[in-house]
């Protein structure tokens, strides 16, 4: 069995297979039992990475990775789309019970940057960048010895450290509970829709408070949360 050279201030667990490697890596997420996942690219790469090869290698428990223990991980095509942000096609990855923090989508939100790579993001933030190991040698890495493989561990490492390094330097976690909070709509919608559904949300909260109810009105070729502001407006004047 390949080992790794040990990592300062981090536990290896090598895997005989990679079968082993994937049910290990599922009983570690229902151990720890997050609230939040963070990462980058996360929605896009990762986890629609993860679930179809889980498929491939016929681990249809790895799917079950969400807090209802009945219901599997699934991945769908999504379309966002807003005046303020433009149009993006993504996937969705449900998992019951867990916010996702996808830090590439909230720094493309966010920030005007001319480069939007990890490596660039975190060097214009943090002033550091990832680990040097090309795509090129990855395999050679792992097939080598223990000290490559070490290298190519850092190199995932630090991959993992620097979302959590840029969560902690823009406050993003403060930023998105306190925005929930006081429009009251949960994280997964700030992420993934427009502007709308926070004036949506106060109009319905006040309306309640007044006894009040809001009518609906589809509106054809309107925005990403249903109706534009102006015929929101027009309903509570």
């Amino acid at each position: 069995m390949r080992t790794c050279a040990p990592i300062v201030g981090a536990q290896t667990i090598c895997c005989q297979s990679e079968k082993q490697l994937f049910n290990n890596w599922k009983a570690f997420v229902r151990t720890v039992d997050p609230d939040v996942i963070i990462g980058y690219n996360i929605s896009n790469f990762d986890f629609p990475y993860l679930i179809n090869r889980a498929k491939a290698l016929g681990l249809e428990d790895f799917l079950y990775l969400g807090r209802i223990k009945e219901s599997k991980a699934r991945i769908k095509d999504s379309t966002f789309s807003s005046k303020a942000y433009g149009k993006r096609e993504t996937k969705e990855t449900t998992l019951e019970g867990r916010v996702q923090l996808d830090l590439l989508q909230i720094i493309q939100r966010e920030h005007k940057l001319r480069s939007y790579s990890l490596n660039s993001v975190s060097a214009h933030f943090l002033g550091e960048q990832k680990e040097e190991v090309h795509h090129s040698i990855i395999s050679d890495l792992f097939n080598g010895s223990d000290v490559d493989r070490r290298r190519l561990a850092v190199y995932c490492l630090k991959d993992a450290y620097l979302p959590q390094r840029l969560l902690d330097k823009l406050m993003l976690m403060y930023n998105y509970v306190e925005m929930g909070r006081v429009t009251g709509v949960p994280l997964n919608y700030l992420l993934s829709r427009g502007q709308q559904i926070k004036v949506l949300s106060q109009l319905y909260r006040k309306a309640n408070s007044e006894d009040l109810i809001i009518p609906y009105y589809k509106n054809q070729g309107a925005s990403d949360d249903g109706e534009s502001y102006e015929e929101l407006r027009s309903l509570n004047h």
